[in-house]
C-alpha cells in the first residue's frame, strides 16, 4: 500500500470507466412471453431504446436508430412506450409524435401528425380501438395547454376527452373498460403538494365526471383497479404516502409506498388478486418489497436497498434493484416460492471491493433541534493510504428537486470520489422526500434556509467528528443541488469550493423563465412572485455575490429549458469581475443534465482537476485542462 496525499489516488474508477457500456435501465413490462425495458444509453447520444428478452435470455432493440423514445411533457417526460397485442406505440423525441411499430422487426410509422403536440403517460382503450394520452400542447398562445386525449389506432385521430385543469396524469382504465380514472393538479401546486383523483364512465367520451379524493392539501398518486374493479391509490393523507381503496387506508406504515411524481409512469404497488398487493416502499430512504394483505405489510427478504419499476405477470414479480455493492439491476422473484435471480444489470463490470467505500447512514442534529439525515462516504482505495495525521477533504452532494432525495445505491459517479481520497456526504436535508409529509414540508418557504443550514451543520458534524478536514470542504449539486450549492457559498463561509452543474443563481429569472410545470414551485418553497419579490432577490446568489468567497466551477447545457444558461453565464461573469476563481464549461446538444458520454466524461474531469486546482493537489488522472479565470 503506498503513502499518498488525499485527492492523487490512483483509481481504476475512471472516467472511462464510468461511460463505458453503461445503460440506464426503467419500465420493465412482461408482455406475451417475453419482459421488454427501456434503456437510456450515453454511448449513444442519451438515446432510448425498448429492448425486450425472450423467454430464452435472448435480447435485441426495438427501435432502430435514431429513433429515440422520450417525451418531453412536464419536460421531464417519462412513459413514453406501451405495448398491445404486438404493436409497440412509443413517443418518438425528435418530433414528439406518437408512433407505431411491430415487435416482429418492421419499420415505426407516425401515427399521429399534430406537430406541437406532446403525449405521455398512454394506455391501450382496446374496446373502443384507441389510446388515450396526456397531452401537451404547445400550439396555443402563452402557456402551454395540457389534457386528455384519445388516439385512434388507425387513423391516429386525436379526441379531446376531458381538460380544464393545469395539469393531468395516469389516466388508468377499469378491467371491464367503462370507468376512467386519472389525476389533475392545479397551479401553483406541485403534484407532491395537492392532486385530485377523478373518475367517470367511458364511451367515445367521458360522463359523470366526479372528484374521488384528494384537494385540501393532499397528495394522492398511481390510481389502480383491483380485478374486481375496486379504485386504489396512494395518498398522504395520514402522513406518509401510503395505499388506500374507496373505503380508506389498507395498511397504514410509517413508510413511503409512493414517490415525488416528476416523471410519468413509475410504479410501487401491483395486485396479485382482489385482496393481495406486491409492492416496494421507503423507510428513511432505505428500500424494501412486501406483501400487503389483510391490513398487515409481511416484508420480503432480499439485500437491496433501492428498489422500483415493479411488474407482476402471474405469480412472477420483476423490477430494479440495487444495493451500496450492487449496480441496478432487473430482479425476477417468483412468489410462490420466493427465489429470486437477476437477469439484466446496468453494468457489467466486476470491481474489487476494495475500491468500494460503504455509506453510513447519518442523523445529525441541525437548526431548530430538528435532525436531517444523510448518508457518509469515506475514503476507499486499496492500494493507497493517506499520510499519518491527515484528514481527507469533504465534497457535500445535493440532490435535485429540491423535492426528491438521495440513495445508498453503489453509484461509480460517488466512488470515482471516494476511491481518489475524497470523503463524501450525500445528504437529505429537511425538504427531502422518504421521510414522510411533515419532513417534506419543511421546506415550504425554506428553499435557500433549511437545505443551507442542514448541509453547513451536516459538514460541521462531520468535522467535529474529525472525519473530514475543516479547511477542505466543497459543495457539488445539480438544478435545485445547484441553487443549495450556490447559496451556501453565497450566504455561508463553511466551504472553499463548489461545482454547480445547470444550478440556479437567480430565482426571479427562474420563475419567470422556467417552464409549466414548475412555473409555480417556488410559490410554496420561497412564496409568490412577484408579490415577494423581495425574499427572491434575498435568496438569490446572484444577489449576493458581495458575500461570495469561494471558487466556482459551472457545468451548463445550451440547450436548458428548466434552467437556462442565462442564469450560469450571469453569475460567471458577476465572480470574474468580483476576482475570485471561475470556471464556465458549455455543452452544446445538452439539456438539464448531460446524457451524453463524452460530456459526463469531461464535467468530472474538469471538477476533479478544479478541486486539485484549489485545493492544492494534482489528481493522477491525465486530464486535459481548463482555464480558471482569475487563477490562472
Amino acid at each position: 500500500m503506498k503513502t499518498a496525499p488525499y485527492g492523487t489516488w490512483q483509481s481504476p474508477i475512471t472516467t472511462d470507466v464510468i461511460i463505458e457500456d453503461a445503460v440506464g435501465i426503467g419500465g420493465i413490462r412482461r408482455h406475451g412471453e417475453c419482459l421488454y425495458w427501456l434503456e437510456s444509453r450515453p454511448q449513444e447520444g442519451g438515446r432510448h431504446v425498448v429492448v425486450q428478452r425472450s423467454g430464452h435470455g435472448e435480447e435485441r432493440d426495438i427501435n432502430p436508430s435514431p429513433f429515440n423514445v422520450r417525451t418531453r411533457v412536464h419536460e421531464y417526460g417519462g412513459d413514453a412506450w406501451l405495448l398491445h397485442d404486438d404493436t409497440l406505440f412509443f413517443v418518438n423525441y425528435a418530433d414528439q409524435q406518437v408512433y407505431a411499430q411491430s415487435v416482429a422487426d418492421a419499420a415505426p410509422v407516425a401515427l399521429t401528425h399534430a406537430p406541437g403536440l406532446r403525449f405521455a403517460n398512454g394506455i391501450i382503450d382496446a374496446t373502443r380501438h384507441r389510446l388515450i394520452y396526456v397531452v401537451e400542447d404547445h400550439t396555443v398562445s402563452g402557456e402551454c395547454g395540457n389534457y386528455l386525449a384519445s388516439v385512434d389506432l388507425v387513423t391516429g385521430k386525436l379526441s379531446k376527452l376531458t381538460s380544464g385543469h393545469d395539469f393531468y396524469a395516469s389516466p388508468t382504465l377499469s378491467p371491464d373498460g367503462q370507468s376512467l380514472a386519472w389525476l389533475t393538479w392545479d397551479h401553483p401546486n406541485m403534484p407532491w403538494d395537492e392532486t385530485t383523483l377523478w373518475r367517470a364512465n367511458l364511451n367515445d367520451t367521458l360522463q359523470n365526471e366526479t372528484p374521488v379524493v384528494g384537494g385540501h392539501g393532499q397528495s394522492v398518486q398511481q390510481p389502480r383497479f383491483a380485478p374486481n374493479g375496486m379504485l386504489h391509490y396512494i395518498s398522504d393523507a395520514n402522513g406518509w404516502w401510503n395505499i388506500y381503496n374507496e373505503n380508506g387506508c389498507i395498511c397504514q406504515q410509517d413508510c413511503e409506498f409512493g414517490l415525488a411524481m416528476w416523471s410519468f409512469g413509475f410504479s410501487t404497488y401491483e395486485f396479485l388478486d382482489n385482496e393481495t398487493i406486491v409492492c416496494v416502499f421507503q423507510k428513511k430512504n432505505l428500500g424494501g418489497l412486501g406483501i400487503i394483505k389483510g391490513g398487515n405489510l409481511t416484508v420480503l427478504d432480499q439485500p437491496s436497498t433501492v428498489l422500483g419499476s415493479l411488474s407482476l405477470h402471474g405469480t412472477e414479480m420483476t423490477y430494479t434493484a440495487s444495493s451500496p455493492s450492487t449496480f441496478t439491476q432487473v430482479i425476477v422473484h417468483n412468489l410462490e416460492d420466493h427465489q429470486q435471480h437477476s437477469i439484466k444489470q446496468t453494468r457489467d463490470l466486476k470491481l474489487d471491493r476494495g475500491y468500494l467505500s460503504v455509506p453510513q447512514t447519518i442523523e445529525f442534529p441541525t437548526a431548530m433541534d430538528e435532525t436531517a439525515h444523510g448518508f457518509f462516504y469515506p475514503p476507499q482505495n486499496k492500494d493507497f493510504t493517506a499520510p499519518a495525521g491527515a484528514l481527507p477533504p469533504l465534497i457535500v452532494f445535493m440532490h435535485g428537486g429540491p423535492t426528491s432525495a438521495t440513495h445508498n445505491a453503489l453509484s461509480l459517479q460517488t466512488q470515482f470520489w471516494t476511491s481518489r481520497g475524497f470523503a463524501i456526504f450525500d445528504i437529505n436535508y429537511r425538504g427531502s422526500t422518504g421521510y414522510g409529509r411533515a419532513y417534506r414540508d419543511k421546506l415550504l418557504r425554506q428553499w435557500g434556509i433549511a437545505d443551507v443550514e442542514d448541509t453547513v451543520f451536516g459538514a460541521r458534524f462531520l468535522t467535529d467528528q474529525q472525519w473530514v478536514d475543516g479547511e477542505k470542504l466543497a459543495i457539488r449539486g445539480g438544478s435545485a443541488g445547484g441553487y443549495t450549492t450556490l447559496a451556501a457559498l453565497a450566504f455561508q463561509d463553511i466551504f472553499k469550493a463548489g461545482a454547480s452543474h445547470y444550478g440556479i443563481g437567480d430565482l426571479e429569472t427562474l420563475a419567470r423563465d422556467t417552464h409549466k410545470f414548475e412555473s409555480r414551485y417556488l410559490d410554496s418553497i420561497i412564496g409568490p412572485y412577484p408579490e415577494d419579490i423581495e425574499t427572491y432577490r434575498a435568496r438569490s446568489p446572484i444577489h449576493h455575490t458581495a458575500d461570495l468567497d469561494a471558487a466556482v466551477i459551472f457545468f451548463q447545457g445550451l440547450e436548458d429549458q428548466i434552467v437556462p444558461p442565462n442564469q450560469a453565464q450571469a453569475m460567471v461573469a458577476t465572480l470574474k469581475e468580483k476576482g475570485l476563481p471561475v470556471a464556465y464549461v458549455p455543452f452544446e446538444g445538452e439539456q438539464h443534465g448531460f446524457r451524453r458520454a463524452e460530456n459526463i466524461k469531461r464535467a468530472l474531469d474538469l471538477e476533479l482537476y478544479f478541486y486539485g486546482r484549489i485545493f492544492g493537489f494534482t489528481p493522477a488522472d491525465d486530464i486535459a485542462p481548463i482555464t480558471i479565470d482569475n487563477l490562472d
